[in-house]
This record gives structure tokens, sequence and C-alpha cells, in this order.
């Protein structure tokens, strides 16, 4: 007998407020695995597309990129994952058009290189807050056409580089700075003054104001020649660990999780002072910049092509392990609506509203 499935659809471009209906049961390919959703979470991505209409060619669909649940069932070459499972997923329906793979329903197919056990400790309404942030800050990270950063590690050695993240209380700005922090890189970071404390806690060693008129001037002069100091405690600096000739500060570049037309002219001014150093979007390149930038976007779809090797090296590699040890915080806090697939469209309202250090995110 067939699992029944319901799903809250999209019908048509612009359609409001979406549907709750019946959906096809799952049927896992051999590479896929069937999550029972106990939590979704809504991204920017989902109510921009109702409001906007782009990306989606073909309607209705099933949007949504954030699972949490149980394993139903397992492709027959599935061999990570067993039925019962507690899991986080990251799906791919929009980028390959196939309504399976969106979130917003009680079933969900999902690629099993994007799936993470997740402790028993960790509660689903906080787990479903990482796995589309944990795709795009690697991405953004560890691709070589991006930052190129050394992947991350339980135990991470000190690289010598530095980046900054601009957005650091965003959901994405949260999971780049712990993938950063445990690959060994300084991590500076802009935030409103009430997240100062929260993007600390992540691992930051320095954060600043971006509603300060002069936040550009206080990152520059963080970097400049012969200001390493600024990333030690007055601990350090007592015990001498700044002996001898201090060395530049290697900026590798910044990763905007925001990609506002503000946030950029803030970045372009800091690049400005480092010939090898780039920015990262999460939004796609914006037209007219020097040729002196060196901008790319996240591209999460090349995770399954180019950047495969970075994929398996955070889903399989990293991500479970730093889960289980508690090196891997769940961040930001959940904003919890109950109600299922009814509650989805309020969720993506909610959203839209706009929500600081917080994701929204519906339990079934």
């Amino acid at each position: 007998m067939a699992t029944k499935n319901k799903a809250a659809w999209i019908r048509e471009k612009h359609g409001k407020p979406l549907k709750v209906d019946t959906a096809l049961p799952p049927a896992p390919g051999p590479s896929e695995v069937v999550i029972k959703n106990a939590v979704v979470a809504v991204n920017p991505v989902d109510w921009k597309i109702q409001d906007y209409g782009f990306l989606v060619e073909h309607y209705p669909t099933i949007l949504g990129e954030d699972v949490a649940g149980i394993i139903q069932e397992v492709g027959s070459g599935v061999t990570r994952f067993r039925k019962g499972q507690r899991v986080i997923g990251n799906v791919h329906g929009l980028d390959n058009g196939n309504p399976a793979q969106g979130a917003f329903q009680l079933l969900t197919t999902a690629q099993e290189t994007y799936v993470s056990p997740i402790p028993e400790s960790l509660s689903f309404e906080h787990a479903a807050v990482l796995p589309s942030a944990i795709s795009t800050a690697s991405s953004a990270l560890y691709s070589k056409a991006n930052l190129s950063l050394p992947l991350p590690s339980l135990e991470p050695q000190p690289s010598g580089k530095t980046i900054l993240v601009w957005g650091g209380a965003s959901s994405v700005g949260s999971t780049a700075i712990q993938l950063a922090v445990a690959s060994g890189v300084t991590v500076l970071a802009t935030a409103s003054k009430k997240n100062f404390a929260y993007v600390k806690s992540l691992g930051a060693s320095k954060v600043f104001d971006y509603n300060e008129p002069d936040v550009v001037d206080q990152i520059l002069r963080t970097l400049s020649t012969n200001n390493s100091s600024h990333f030690l405690g007055p601990v350090e600096q007592i015990l001498g660990l700044m002996d001898g000739p201090e060395k530049d500060v290697d900026f590798v570049g910044v990763l905007d999780a925001i990609s506002t037309d503000h946030t950029i002219s803030c970045w372009k001014t800091i690049l400005r002072r480092f010939d090898d150093s780039r920015a990262v979007v999460t939004l796609p390149v914006p037209e007219g910049l020097d040729r002196h930038f060196k901008v790319t976007s996240v591209e999460i779809h090349l995770l399954e092509s180019r950047d495969a090797d970075v994929r398996d090296a955070i889903w399989r590699d990293y991500v479970p392990g730093a889960l289980a040890a508690g090196k891997l915080q769940a961040k930001p806090e959940p904003l919890v609506l109950k109600g299922g697939l009814d509650m989805i469209q309020t969720a993506m309202e909610k959203h839209k509203l706009g929500v600081s250090a917080q994701k929204v995110v519906v339990k079934f």
C-alpha cells in the first residue's frame, strides 16, 4: 500500500496562498532517501519566488530547501542511513525542477549526499535551521572558484588567514563563521550591536556594527599592516606573543551573506586595499563592477559537479561528527510556528517581515 503524502503547493507564478493538497507518494532512487518531515525551515528565496515570480519555470511545484525528520525509506544504493534514523537534509527541488525534492510536504525525497544524521540531543526545531546554510556557506568558503579556504576539522590548526563575514547573525553568516573557525581561519564579522555577543559566541574574533557610519574605516584599521594585535587578547599581548616583526594580515576576502547594494558598496572599499582578496555574494554578481574586483556568486548546484569534493568533505566527513561533538551549533535560534503544512504561508509572510538572529521554522 502506497504511503500517502500531502504538500503545500504553489500552483502558478505569484500564486498566493499556497494550497495544501495531495502529492505523489515518494519513490526514492538508488542514491536517495525519503524523510518524514518533523520540521521544515523557511528561507528568503521561498517568499521571493512567490512575490517576484523568478527561478521556477514549471508550475505547480513545491518550495522549500530545509528539512529535519526521520528516514522513512532508503534507496537501493544507500548504505550510510537506515530507516528510523534522525536526520537533516538540504533538498534541491528548485534546482532540478523535481517537486518530490521540495521541503514543504509531509514526505520529501533527498539525495543522500546532502543528508546528515543528528544526535538525540539536538531537537528537530533547532536542526532544521542548518541544511541550506551548510551548503551555501560551504560553496562560498571552500570552492576553489570562491574563497578556497582549508577544509574544516574537529581539531583545526591556525591557517594564518582572515576573512570578513558581512551579516554574521544571518543563517548563512552564522554557519559560515563556525565553518571558517573550524578551518583555522580568523573571522571578522558585521552585525547589529544587539547581536554582538551572539556572533562572538560563534567564534568571530571581532564584530563591527554595520550601522556605524565609519564601519568600513574600522574594518580597514583592523586589517591594516602591522595591526595583527587586533586578533589577540590582552593576555596574549602581555605574554609577548607579538614580539618581533609583525606581519601583514593575510586577508582572503569577504563572504557577503546579505548582498544588498549597501553591503556591496562597503566591501568594495575594503577590497580596493587588497590585491589578492575577493568577495563572494549570495545573490547573482552585480553588473558593472570594476575589473579590479574579484567577485563570484554562490552556486550550490555546482556541489554536484565541480565542487563534489567540497560537498562530500562537508556533508559526509565533517557535519555528522561536528554535530555529535557539539562543535557545530544549530544557529541561529529557530522561531517555531506550529501547524504543519497549513502554516507554511504564514511562516513565509513572517520571514518577509524580517527576523534577526532567528530562522523561521514550521513544526509538523
